[in-house]
């Protein structure tokens, strides 16, 4: 688990950061060089850092490279890595992508409204893989995440659901997203660290594998991990592990609604 999480900064100075509210009149003046730059400059170059090395990367250090700028000047708009951690996420929330579908209760089918919800946080997980490592029990309360949460409770609207179960529904389809976004980033992770793609790793291990695996003793296991490795080419798809996951997702929160209707 990524050491990182959100909320792990200065609460008050993170607020007045995501709203873009400038310092207190009492606060002591900032020291150093005159600003030549933005808080807007210095989150995306964050997140741009972050996107091409991971969260393993994101240093003020490496930051200000990328800004071309000392270290010291990134303090004078950002207190702390924890601060522009919460920035980034905010920012990342603000602009991805959201379909008409989802902000419209009567636009289109729930389940249609809650895919899509759940097919823009996978594709945010993609864009900007860090996103899913980054433990968010504490989000920042800026303008991307209230934005995010607005449109997102609007896929339950009008369902049946109590507002506690409208807030639970939408943290267990996003939790779901969460984990499978992981799983797709560990086994892109594997292809990468291995160079090898899964078929050429099985191919290079079939021949060991053959020695010691002992069918008839694991009869399931040999006639499904079979059919799955044929149907698939690989011992993990990404896409059909989410298809088939959000499926039942969807199965189990029909069933609540329609619970929710019958009574």
């Amino acid at each position: 688990m990524a050491k990182e999480r959100s909320g792990a900064g200065d609460p008050a100075r993170t607020l007045e950061l995501l709203w873009r509210e400038p310092a207190p009149a009492d606060a002591p003046p900032r020291r150093g060089p005159k600003q030549g730059l933005s808080v807007d400059a210095v989150v995306q170059a964050a997140i741009a850092l972050a996107d091409s090395g991971g969260l393993e990367a994101l240093t003020m250090r490496g930051v200000a490279q990328r800004l071309g700028v000392t270290p010291m000047t990134l303090y004078t708009y950002v207190p702390a890595k924890a601060e522009l951690l919460d920035l980034m996420l905010d920012t990342a929330y603000l602009e991805m992508e959201r379909a008409d579908c989802s902000g419209q209760p009567a636009a289109a089918p729930w389940r249609t409204r809650v895919e899509a919800v759940a097919r823009e946080n996978l594709e945010l997980c993609r864009r900007h893989p860090w996103v899913a490592t980054v433990p968010a029990t504490r989000p920042p309360l800026g303008p991307g995440v209230i934005a995010k949460y607005e449109h997102e409770l609007a896929a339950f609207e009008g369902l049946g659901l109590d507002d506690i179960e409208i807030d639970a529904a939408l943290t267990f389809l996003l939790d779901f997203v969460r984990a499978a976004a992981r799983a797709e980033l560990d086994a892109q992770a594997a292809g990468r660290d291995s160079a090898m793609s899964d078929a050429q790793w099985w191919e290079a291990h079939a021949p060991l594998l053959a020695k010691v695996f002992d069918a008839e003793r694991y009869p399931l296991a040999a006639r499904v991990g079979s059919a799955a490795g044929e149907a698939h080419q690989s011992p993990y798809n990404p896409e059909y592990a989410f298809r088939f996951g959000l499926a039942r997702v969807l199965d189990g929160l029909a069933a609540l609604i329609e619970s929710r209707a019958a009574s």
